[in-house]
């Protein structure tokens, strides 16, 4: 069993029930979520000792964050207690050709004026494995970039992998916000996480003549780009997913990765996904898969295997969390996917 921290903001998810818009609603479904939380429990879910780092308010509403964290046996000693409020986002799930919509209202949340000083992150460090966090973290404020970075740099000093899904979100920072910031970031990295979108308008490489939107994927530009990034940053590996968007409710899923040293590439099984219950975490769950993998010593083309079927069956779960038994993930990576009635 390894010890995996992650870091970032769990929010209050408002969910439109039975694909309503915003305006036809009368009340939403209520869950709690985030990149690095998702991560970590799924993490927890497969038997690992995940730690959740985060600031929360000290009221009855940031409680019941950590308790949906508790309920899946996320460390949780951590966290700290500041700030006057819990990041909320409003989701409107699409379905066929009409696209799901995210609505932020998390400006001067808790984890976005935290402060280094307020965590312990040697003692954090001291019996940790591997360290995860997301572009959105450092996109929330200049305070939490600073915080990302403190938190980056104790975990090379005491020797644990890093790993970071790069998660570009408009809706929080520009892209030349992002890669001044995320370009510096990467001197703490080892494995790389991202999509194509991620990689062009976070580092700035493009995969060749890719596109996602037509179903067109280009796997040549996918190894000249991850070429590239391992040329300038030294990754351990370089890892993508490749969502084929149909429609909002029909999506081709696979994945590629590249051995940072050897320069060894390999594609995964794809996965038709339709229709989709829900998609919002579907990234996590793959990041989360791939750590799993690559912590127990499998090699990379089953650890990217089971990432993908992971995260395939995510699409599968309302809410962010990925609450897969691991024996379902193992079945569907094995070959099974016929979905059967098991009595």
């Amino acid at each position: 069993m390894a010890k995996v921290v992650t870091m970032g903001e769990i929010m209050l998810r408002l969910s439109t029930p039975n694909n309503e818009r915003f305006i036809q609603a009368d009340e939403f479904d209520i869950n709690y979520g985030g990149g690095e939380a998702n991560v970590a429990v799924s993490l927890a879910n497969y038997g690992h000792a995940a730690e959740f780092i985060t600031a929360v308010p000290a009221n009855p509403i940031g409680e019941c964050a950590v308790a949906a964290l508790k309920k899946y046996n996320v460390g949780t000693k951590h966290i700290v207690r500041s700030g006057e409020r819990l990041g909320i986002y409003f989701l409107e799930t699409g379905s066929a050709m009409r696209a799901s919509n995210v609505v932020y209202d998390r400006a001067h949340s808790s984890i976005s004026t935290a402060t280094p000083d307020q965590f312990n992150f040697d003692e954090i460090f001291s019996d940790a494995d591997w360290f995860h966090f997301t572009g959105i973290t450092p996109a929330v404020s200049d305070g939490a970039v600073e915080l990302t970075e403190a938190a980056l740099k104790a975990a090379k000093a005491h020797g644990v992998t890093v790993s970071v899904d790069l998660n570009f979100r408009k809706k929080l920072w520009s892209s030349q916000k992002a890669q001044m910031v995320m370009t510096r970031l990467m001197q703490y990295v080892d494995v790389c996480i991202g999509n194509e979108e991620d990689a062009e308008k976070v580092l700035g490489f493009k995969p060749g003549n890719t596109n996602v939107t037509s179903g067109e994927l280009e796997l040549a530009g996918y190894v000249d780009m991850f070429n590239q990034m391992a040329d300038r940053f030294g990754f351990r590996y370089i890892v993508s997913s490749l969502r084929e968007s149909h429609s909002a409710s029909d999506n081709g899923w696979s994945a590629c990765m590249m051995d940072g040293k050897s320069r060894e590439f390999y594609h995964s099984r794809t996965y038709r996904i339709t229709p989709i219950v829900d998609r919002v975490g579907g990234g996590d769950s793959f990041a989360a898969g791939l750590i799993c993998g690559l912590v127990e010593g499998k090699d990379m083309k089953e650890a990217l295997e089971f990432a993908v079927a992971d995260s395939a069956l995510k699409h599968t779960i309302p809410g962010d969390f990925n609450l897969e038994p691991r024996a379902e993930v193992d079945n569907l990576a094995g070959g099974d996917g016929s979905g059967r009635v098991q009595r």
